[in-house]
């Protein structure tokens, strides 16, 4: 696997997580996981944090195709 399909991939996997994480916020969803309801914060964040994954693997896809 080289680093190009690496950071590709990685990107489209955070950037799908980071979505579902955004339809959950939108579409006012609720999550149970074993029985503990988790909080609409959770998914605040993980939206953030999944993004600017997504974010930095596309901008390190970008600067591996200049050099």
């Amino acid at each position: 696997m080289n680093k190009r399909f690496y950071f590709c991939f990685s990107a489209t996997i955070f950037l799908f997580v980071s979505l579902a994480h955004l339809l959950r916020i939108v579409y006012d969803w609720s999550l149970q996981i074993g029985g503990l309801t988790i909080p609409m914060w959770v998914s605040w964040i993980a939206f953030v944090v999944a993004g600017y994954l997504s974010w930095s693997g596309y901008r390190l896809l970008t600067k591996s195709s200049r050099g």
